[in-house]
């Protein structure tokens, strides 16, 4: 995808989002942390500061996994998925970080969840 359909892509998801949670629209953390819960499948509860933490990595996990730099190992005894990196993820400027991930959150949003955008 081209930069101009990610943005509007990402305002769409940004949009969808608010409107489903009847919240103000989610940075990319917030989609993130969303991502975990929704990854980890244990539904939505209090999380600890060090765990929303941890969400935000599984996200970021599962979607680089989709670019082969990650690799599920399974699942601890509190059912929390580990990943295990396969492949040195590139030095991205700061834009093309945000270009990437917000590409990635699309995708997943639209495969995962089946949403159009």
């Amino acid at each position: 995808m081209k930069p101009a359909e990610i943005n509007l892509k990402w305002a769409a998801l940004q949009e969808r989002i608010a409107t489903e949670f009847d919240n103000e629209k989610p940075d990319i953390k917030v989609v993130l942390f969303l991502i975990g819960v929704q990854e980890l499948g244990q539904g939505p509860r209090k999380f600890s500061k060090r765990q929303k933490e941890e969400l935000m990595h599984i996200a970021n996990c599962k979607l680089f996994s989709k670019m082969g730099f990650y690799e599920l190992e399974g699942l601890d005894q509190d059912g929390w998925p580990h990943w295990k990196l396969v492949k040195v993820v590139p030095n991205y400027t700061i834009l093309e970080q945000e270009m990437l991930i917000k590409s990635l959150i699309i995708d997943y949003f639209e495969a995962e969840m089946e949403w159009e955008f």
